[in-house]
């Protein structure tokens, strides 16, 4: 102990800061963007909230009447719109569209095309079920529509941002500094912390594990970390208090350290639930791809069998 309070002592608390190395300072920056993912995420499906609302509230007036002709255009537009979302997967079949933007483009107006083709089809309805044909057209193109928010949802965390590039589960070990021992290494003056912060790793699965193990970490595991790390915080803040008592440490001085250590502690248990459900989102990804295809090829079938009847009839 007197080793490693002489060190706390006289290097600022640098054993509890963030590492110097590029690879190890990786926690600090990944934590931040996963905040500011989180915010982003909000504020896209306030957005769907509020167009949903509006659609509601144009679907009441007359003009939008699916039986005037502003009301027949309008649904003409949002199936138009629903009909276009298949350029990004053909995109992935022909070379020469490739060529035409990049990835995070044809992904983004995916997903918009995705979002305000069903809200403008809603206006069309005025939300309202009439015949049969366009009950079903109807229902199959909500499925559709939230199967692709789930989708997005899940794709975010299993990629890196909208781009396309593939998170690799090694890689994002080591961006967040899950691979160096030295991420938890700060805690050597509270070495039950030290343990249990490494005993936490055993959260970390893999694609391959069984349904129930991603289950699990996808619902019960945050609460096992959020009790894991009261319990680190308060071993963390008793043991430096302690130290700091032995040492004669200003309070300043141990404030601020305990900031650090505190820090140290919340970052690298988000580390680790990130990267412990990265492996859920992986199979879940590939689950709702099974999915989401024959969603789609129903919503085609019954948006053609719907346009026949609405110009034979």
């Amino acid at each position: 102990m007197p080793a490693v309070s002489e060190s706390i002592a006289t290097q600022e608390c640098a054993p509890v800061a963030a590492p110097t190395t590029k690879k190890s300072r990786a926690p600090r920056p990944a934590r931040a963007a996963g905040t500011n993912r989180s915010a982003h995420e909000w504020r896209v499906y306030a957005a769907i909230a509020v167009a949903v609302a509006i659609a509601w509230q144009l679907g009441k007036l007359p003009m939008f009447d699916p039986r005037t002709e502003t009301g027949y255009w309008v649904g003409v537009v949002g199936g138009s719109m629903m009909l276009l979302l298949f350029a990004y997967p053909l995109r992935k079949r022909f070379a020469f569209m490739a060529r035409l933007g990049t990835t995070r483009l044809w992904f983004v107006v995916h997903m918009v095309l995705g979002v305000f083709g069903p809200v403008i089809v809603l206006a069309h309805s005025g939300f309202h079920i009439g015949s049969l044909n366009a009950g079903v057209a109807l229902v199959s193109m909500l499925v559709v529509a939230l199967s692709g928010v789930a989708g997005r949802f899940i794709y975010l965390h299993v990629h890196r941002g909208l781009g396309g590039e593939h998170e690799t589960l090694q890689n994002l070990q080591a961006q967040l500094g899950l691979l160096d021992d030295s991420a938890v290494g700060g805690l050597a003056f509270a070495p039950q912390a030290q343990a249990a912060m490494r005993d936490l790793h055993r959260h970390v699965g893999q694609p391959q594990d069984r349904f129930s193990e991603h289950l699990r970490r996808l619902t019960v595991m945050p609460l096992q970390l959020m009790a894991c790390r009261r319990d680190i915080r308060a071993e963390v803040r008793r043991q430096i208090r302690r130290l700091a008592e032995a040492e004669g440490w200003p309070p300043e001085t141990l404030e601020r350290r305990l900031r650090k250590a505190l820090g140290l502690v919340d970052e690298h248990v988000a580390a680790v639930q990130r990267v412990a459900q990265f492996a859920a989102y992986a199979r879940a990804l590939s689950f709702w791809h099974v999915l989401h295809v024959p969603f789609v090829v129903m919503m085609v079938v019954c948006a053609i069998v719907h346009v026949v009847a609405v110009h034979a009839y």
